[in-house]
């Protein structure tokens, strides 16, 4: 390969425009969703908003570092475990020590003075990351040894994942064992694993919601009875819109305002204090109501179409590290989407996923980040690789 081509010129333009323009739109949603409420409080009206500049900022720099590394310091077992090592430690440290801080009922943050930080967001990468190495490793005997290639690493994980819904966080939970399961399927191990899981899962959805509305959710544990009150009203919020349904119902008012063109960006109603969380878990239907349908459509084919091309440079790479990395990647965004928008519509209960890029908070700013920077690395290296072999047969 010529010298002249650097690492720069690889560049994936197709998944960093994307980026910058969702991080850009994110930024101006945060400001507009948060502002009133900060007001309210007598707060400077920046403030939030100043706090997600720094961590995108920070997340700049991270991903310069990341996207200069080569491929292969991803794949050295001491550095994913020790990395394994210290989110396990940060998750119980979470759960069971003072430096838990319960936030809208689920301690799931380490408070120390102003900074903060989730454990259960980090934990995303760092099983794409671990299965994506440990699959990749055994792809020679992965679809004939399943329970010596893939079951063993289900129970660190499976562990890792019970931390995170003891919080209680099911949402994040969910997402962890969806992606889990994802990863399994896309590793190579035999087809039929796929029908298995997909009508398990269908049949066991079914029971568990029959289950639910059948016994009022009595045999639930208290601390999980918000479960029970979100699967009771997402198919129609407004028969407890004072309670349950409070949220939901004022998400559909939000989109209602919204229609085609929207009310104009910083003219929310609903964000004054009628739609709780509207900066983070609802901040798409607050987009909706101030941009409005169309726009919102745009921006959301806008992330489609980057997560679509961070799945094809995984279907396209020809090392099983890099593949299962890109399509865990994709895979991570496309459920976060997927998560929030079927519960803010009302297509599947809330569940407190927040929304990629646009909604509050410095932590997924900075994870998204980090994955994309992986992304843009590995493209840059299968890139390399092709080009590397096509000189060398022009050579011979």
């Amino acid at each position: 390969m010529p010298n002249k081509i650097k690492k720069r010129h690889l560049l994936d333009y197709s998944i960093l425009i994307p980026y910058l323009v969702l991080s850009a739109v994110g930024l101006i949603m945060v400001y507009s969703s948060t502002s009133s409420l900060l007001i309210s409080k007598g707060e400077p009206p920046t403030g939030m908003v100043i706090t997600q500049l720094q961590f995108w900022l920070l997340s700049l720099v991270a991903m310069f570092f990341i996207y200069k590394m080569k491929t292969t310091v991803f794949q050295i077992k001491g550095f994913i475990m020790f990395a394994i090592v210290v989110i396990s430690v940060l998750l119980l440290a979470v759960r069971f020590t003072t430096l838990g801080a319960e936030i809208n009922g689920a301690k799931g943050w380490i408070q120390i003075g102003t900074f903060s930080m989730q454990p259960a967001e980090y934990l995303k990468i760092m099983v794409i990351w671990y299965l994506a190495y440990i699959l990749g490793r055994r792809q020679k005997y992965i679809d004939k040894e399943f329970k010596k290639a893939v079951f063993r690493p289900m129970l660190l994980v499976g562990c890792l994942i019970f931390l995170v819904a003891i919080q209680p966080d099911l949402g994040n939970a969910a997402i962890l064992t969806l992606l889990v399961i994802i990863m399994v399927l896309a590793s190579g191990v035999n087809y039929m694993y796929t029908y298995l899981v997909g009508g398990a899962g269908i049949l066991g959805s079914i029971a568990v919601i029959q289950t639910l509305l059948l016994t009022g959710g009595s045999f639930i544990p208290e601390r999980y009875q918000y479960v029970y009150q979100r699967f009771a009203i997402f198919l129609n919020p407004f028969k407890d819109e004072r309670n349950a349904g409070h949220q939901l119902a004022n998400s559909y008012y939000a989109i209602n305002n919204g229609s085609w063109f929207g009310k104009g960006l910083g003219n929310s109603i609903q964000k004054k204090g009628f739609l709780p969380e509207a900066h983070s878990d609802f901040i798409f239907a607050i987009t909706i109501e101030e941009l409005g349908l169309l726009v919102s459509l745009i921006i959301l084919a806008i992330l489609m179409f980057m997560i679509a091309r961070i799945i094809l440079v995984g279907v396209r790479s020809k090392k099983p590290f890099n593949s299962l990395m890109c399509i865990g990647i994709g895979s991570m965004l496309l459920l976060q989407v997927f998560i929030n928008l079927g519960g803010i519509t009302g297509v599947i209960p809330l569940t407190g996923v927040t929304f990629p890029f646009l909604s509050q908070g410095g932590n997924s700013v900075l994870i998204i980040s980090i994955a994309v920077a992986f992304v843009l690395n590995i493209s840059a290296d299968e890139k390399k690789q092709k080009m590397d072999q096509e000189y060398q047969l022009l050579g011979s």
